[in-house]
């Protein structure tokens, strides 16, 4: 382009030399012509850039991986001259949506209008737009650009995976039934009262039925078959492994020939996303009461709720959680369990083989809580060794251990009742 405009400069100055020096008319109208040429182009062009009306629209600002998203695009010409050709390119960082687009022929006062389908193949927080307008005129000598910087956000929560039956502590959990079955644990499900007796703590004694009957009369509990759950998931940088090379060829399967054991990243990061997601996501449709803790970039506190509410809020920070916290799991553990009340169950998905964190888990069931681990094997992700041993120490307290490694699917591993090390 830049070499046909410098073609027309060369003619339009031998011309005008020409001319000059001649004096004849018609080195003159050839001046005229190829002037008259630049200018006409120049005002075409800038007319394709500008009398235009662009915009578009998106379904929804919420989407989640292995869903598409959708957006409508719609060109309208508001001049009375055509536009011949425009090209549209579209500047948004969600991968494999390719927006970009080629009108040609618009009239006046034409509109054109087409839509964009994306599968969404990676979790986080993306941008659409901005849109860049390119406009050229018939003879090619004029480019003109116009920018349209209104962006929008665009949330992709993980993926979550249909748990058919997670195994929760015997006596706790029963799908939700009344559990008559005594425990020396302080719950929040009185049962009745008995006499003293000598070992029993000074904080079950009733004092009206004590005062009532003149003799010291303790509290009686069951086990509170809704007590809450807490989603515990470990996001410390270097305990995960893997490495995440995005495959946009996906983008342009169907939903149906996307396999879910393996559109999950091959990194333990994702692994736990997924199957922390999936579990939140499992226990809320129970109508459990479910919480959530993490520590990422920031660290992360839902309190336990229930409701379609409470899973988007949990969607939503995974969506754009990273492994790239200082917080050991033993900390984050011994910080957010120990205001927890006593019959609480706290599941904690993590790759961590360091013996910290089996040891402060050992303290959490001395103090009533239930405790379940769902371990990302680091070692299959090219990590370090060490899970199985992990998880024969959790077994060997009795604390139900679930171990996904790569490219196992997390609904079979977590849709039974127990799975050892």
């Amino acid at each position: 382009m830049q070499r046909r405009r410098n073609a027309i400069y060369l003619i339009i100055g031998f011309s005008l030399l020409s001319g000059l020096i001649t004096g004849r008319t018609f080195f003159f109208n050839v001046t005229y012509v190829f002037a008259g040429l630049l200018v006409l182009s120049f005002i075409w062009a800038w007319n394709g850039a500008n009398w235009l009306r662009l915009t578009r629209q998106t379904r929804a600002r919420r989407a989640q991986v292995g869903r598409y998203v959708e957006e409508r695009f719609a060109v309208r010409n508001t001049s009375v001259l055509p536009k011949l050709w425009l090209e549209i390119y579209d500047h948004s960082d969600l991968p494999g949506h390719f927006a970009s687009q080629i009108v040609s022929n618009l009239g006046s006062r034409a509109m054109v209008t087409w839509i964009v389908r994306t599968l969404c193949i990676r979790r986080g927080e993306f941008l659409l737009g901005p849109l860049r307008v390119v406009a050229s005129d018939p003879f090619g000598l004029f480019e003109i650009e116009r920018k349209i910087s209104a962006t929008s956000k665009l949330v992709v929560y993980p993926a979550t995976v249909p748990i058919s039956d997670f195994a929760l502590p015997s006596g706790l959990l029963p799908g939700g039934e009344a559990l008559r079955r005594r425990t020396h644990h302080i719950t929040t499900n009185a049962s009745g009262v008995r006499d003293y007796v000598p070992g029993d703590s000074f904080s079950r004694i009733h004092w009206r039925s004590t005062a009532r009957r003149d003799r010291l009369v303790v509290k009686e509990f069951e086990l509170d078959p809704l007590a809450d759950i807490w989603i515990v998931m470990d996001a410390e940088r270097i305990v995960h492994a893997g490495e995440y090379r995005p495959n946009e060829a996906d983008a342009k399967k169907l939903p149906w020939e996307i396999d879910a054991q393996f559109s999950i990243p091959p990194t333990t990061e994702e692994y736990a996303v997924t199957a922390a997601a999936s579990l939140a996501h499992h226990f809320l449709r129970k109508d459990r009461t479910v919480g959530f803790v993490t520590c990422g970039q920031h660290h992360e506190s839902i309190q336990a709720d229930r409701g379609g509410r409470q899973i988007t809020k949990i969607l939503e920070t995974l969506a754009v959680i990273r492994a790239q916290g200082t917080m050991p799991l033993e900390q984050l553990l011994t910080l957010e369990c120990n205001q927890l009340a006593q019959g609480t169950t706290v599941i904690v998905v993590t790759p961590s083989t360091r013996e910290g964190w089996t040891a402060t888990a050992h303290r959490l069931l001395r103090r009533g809580l239930r405790v379940i681990g769902v371990l990302i094997d680091p070692e299959s992700f090219g990590g370090r060794p060490g899970m199985k041993q992990t998880a024969l120490h959790l077994n060997s307290m009795n604390i139900p251990t679930y171990v996904v490694k790569k490219g196992d699917n997390p609904q079979a591993v977590l849709s039974h009742r127990f799975a050892g090390g």
